[in-house]
């Protein structure tokens, strides 16, 4: 008699990444981020540099990594459609059939997410930066990644790219909708900081720091900003954000029904 040997996490995440790239909608959303990203941070770049304004606020490193805040839409729904597409097709009980512990099963997700996402964000937040300084190098405005927090920026971008996705599964495994789970996602990263630009007083300008897409953002910046928080602090509020999703949605996921 053939014994059935469990499914180990070095399974479920081999068998995670065969599906991942088996979609259509990873390719593509992957390639909507690198065209998105890079090319609207060259074309940003050109603006400016063809432009007659200058100012000694502007900032060439911040400017050229501008792209990066298009990025999050494409790998904010990357994360989503991870897994809220299983759902809609009914693949998610084939899925538990194969790998019964679910906590096993969604770890597995969010690795697999995580490392493709690093990879990708590390890749566009260097090639744009890249790119837009040998644009502004034309008007001799080009900064290099000595400049103090230039490489923490670029570093960072990709990083935040990669909590944008895994907040993303995150709210997908939590609403188990794609349509509601993107809604909810881009809502709160775009549409929040709206509402929170119209909060008065010193407590409101608290409050807008700590939202999720300007903590988040801060580790963008090069230059200390009185209207956000510190680079890393922002970073590590964001990274608090994402933990806290996918606690709720590891707690959820283990006790609902498929």
């Amino acid at each position: 008699m053939r014994i059935r040997r469990k499914a180990r996490f070095r399974d479920a995440v081999a068998s995670e990444w065969t599906k991942l790239w088996s979609v259509r909608s990873t390719f593509w959303s992957l390639l909507a981020t690198v065209v998105v990203t890079i090319g609207l941070s060259a074309l940003l770049s050109i603006a400016y540099v063809v432009s007659a304004a200058r100012g000694p606020s502007f900032d060439p490193g911040a400017y050229g990594l501008a792209g990066l805040n298009f990025g999050v839409i494409t790998l904010g729904v990357l994360g989503v459609l991870v897994i809220s597409t299983e759902y809609a097709t009914g693949m998610i009980r084939t899925s538990l059939a194969a790998v019964p512990r679910r906590s096993r099963l969604l770890a597995a997700k969010a690795l697999v997410l995580g490392l493709i996402t690093l990879v990708v964000g590390e890749a566009v937040s260097f090639a744009s930066f890249f790119l837009s300084q040998a644009i502004f190098a034309t008007k001799d405005l080009d900064v290099t990644l000595g400049a103090p927090g230039m490489l923490r920026a670029v570093l960072g971008g990709g990083l935040y790219l990669t909590l944008i996705a895994l907040l993303s599964l995150g709210v997908g495994a939590i609403l188990r909708h794609t349509a509601g789970a993107i809604t909810a996602v881009l809502g709160v990263l775009f549409v929040l900081p709206i509402f929170g630009a119209f909060l008065p007083g010193g407590w409101g300008r608290t409050v807008q720091k700590l939202l999720p897409s300007n903590a988040g953002g801060a580790i963008l910046a090069t230059r200390e900003l009185p209207a956000s928080l510190a680079p890393w602090t922002g970073f590590t509020v964001f990274a608090g954000y994402t933990a806290v999703v996918l606690v709720i949605a590891f707690v959820l996921f283990a006790r609902r029904d498929a």
